[in-house]
């Protein structure tokens, strides 16, 4: 077996090796979880292969800690931790969205609303930067700027080559308790009260509709009068409108999304009895991508991560019900663990809520899906929301930083890729995602 230092070893050769003038973009085993986009300049770019990196090296069951490398996928991860009754603090919703992928982009589950997202739980990161030099990033160290940054940009400060995180105890089942409102105030009331109490092991839920909310209520369980999974037949998501309770083993609740969110297909019966087994997010994205240029555009599903701030949850399902009118919607709570470096200084000033609702739209098909992306970003921007980098993104350079703290963002990218090849943030998910080109410069990056 090749060991880790090995590994890093062949990377940072790599980058001795290539005299890069144009950008890179790094590859791993597994299928990215970004949305595909038809012009994406990544799909052409030259290719650092970063495959390998997918070994687990440390589960600390005393100090409750796990060393991993970053192509390690949250399903390999849970069933090597489940068997010493632990589990990571935050599981990302689908089985081969990597630990690193979860770092450095955006990573939400039922867990969230006590721990934030995985990064929260992070310790400690090896960041191999565009140099070849070998960094070790803590949240204390003469790094922790780094540490921080990483999160949500893309690969485009540095590659990360380790993880050390936080683990915690579990048990073999989870049961779910699924409560119903039909007020927006209700639902709300109801998911305060959770998160103040922190009575809950999870809470997420599904707006099936403006009259219909759905909270799940779940709770780590030693016994189970039965169980149920949603790999085959059941569509988690539908079964929430349904049900009052359910029992899961635990990395079956994990994975409970795995066949899609609110975006799951086929969803007859007995389609998913024939086929039901064969898809997943997985396979789904495989295809997208490989034929990315040859769907129409309308068939590409619009999907966007949307945070809102708690107390301006009313006013932006007021304009969603008016001016987008798609549901069912997923509701994920999150806890802003504390004032994050990659927020502007701007952002955080007007920013007063601790508890933020990811309100996550997977699956409309319209005309014209960029009419959607605009006015959905301009909604966030005009209420203090924010939204993940995943999909099709419209801000203009001056709106973008208006969000993302550029000063931050700038002095990491000159320590850790000062040539700017792994391309610089706004150019990675606003403009080369969208196939419009930038002159690409091999020199320091300013402010």
């Amino acid at each position: 077996m090749v060991s880790h230092e090995e590994k890093v070893s062949r990377i940072i050769s790599q980058f001795k090796k290539n005299k890069h003038t144009s950008p890179i973009s790094l590859e791993k085993k597994t299928v990215s979880h970004l949305v595909p986009k038809a012009k994406d300049k990544k799909y052409a770019e030259e290719k650092l292969d970063i495959g390998d990196l997918d070994e687990i090296l440390l589960i600390d069951k005393e100090n409750l800690i796990c060393i991993a490398e970053p192509g390690v996928t949250f399903e390999k991860l849970v069933a090597a931790t489940i068997k010493h009754d632990l589990v990571p603090a935050e599981v990302s919703e689908l089985k081969t969205i990597t630990i690193g992928g979860a770092v450095a982009g955006c990573s939400i589950e039922s867990m969230s609303y006590k721990y934030g997202g995985f990064h929260d739980n992070c310790l400690e990161y090896e960041v191999v930067t565009a140099k070849g030099e070998v960094l070790v990033c803590t949240p204390e160290n003469e790094n922790k700027l780094i540490f921080q940054m990483v999160h949500g940009t893309f690969g485009t400060l540095g590659i990360i080559t380790l993880l050390k995180f936080r683990l915690m105890p579990a048990k073999k089942y989870v049961k779910i308790t699924y409560h119903k409102y039909s007020t927006l105030k209700d639902y709300k009331v109801a998911i305060w009260a959770h998160y103040k109490s922190q009575d809950l092991d999870f809470m997420d839920g599904i707006i099936h509709s403006p009259g219909k909310y759905v909270l799940s209520a779940g709770e780590f369980v030693d016994e189970a009068p039965y169980t149920h999974n949603y790999d085959w037949t059941r569509i988690y998501f539908a079964s929430t409108a349904k049900r009052k309770e359910d029992y899961l083993k635990t990395p079956d609740y994990y994975f409970r999304y795995n066949k899609g969110v609110t975006n799951v297909h086929p969803q007859s019966f007995i389609l998913r009895i024939l086929f039901g087994r064969l898809t997943s997010s997985n396979s789904a994205l495989r295809f997208a991508n490989i034929f990315r240029r040859i769907i129409p555009k309308q068939a590409m599903p619009v999907t966007v991560d949307t945070f809102i701030p708690f107390s301006k949850m009313d006013e932006f399902m007021e304009w969603y019900e008016k001016e987008v009118d798609q549901f069912p919607l997923w509701c994920v709570p999150y806890k802003v663990v504390h004032r994050y470096e990659w927020i502007s200084d701007e952002f955080l000033s007007k920013l007063r809520d601790e508890l933020f609702l990811d309100i996550a739209l997977y699956g409309m098909r319209r005309k014209n899906p960029e009419y959607y992306y605009g006015i959905i970003e301009k909604k966030l921007m005009e209420i203090g929301a924010i939204k993940t980098l995943i999909s099709t993104n419209f801000y203009t350079e001056e709106e973008f930083w208006t969000v993302w703290n550029k000063e931050n963002y700038i002095t990491v990218k000159n320590r850790t890729d000062p040539d700017n090849i792994f391309r610089e943030l706004y150019d990675r998910t606003c403009r080369a995602a969208r196939g419009l080109s930038l002159i690409f410069l091999l020199m320091p990056l300013y402010l």
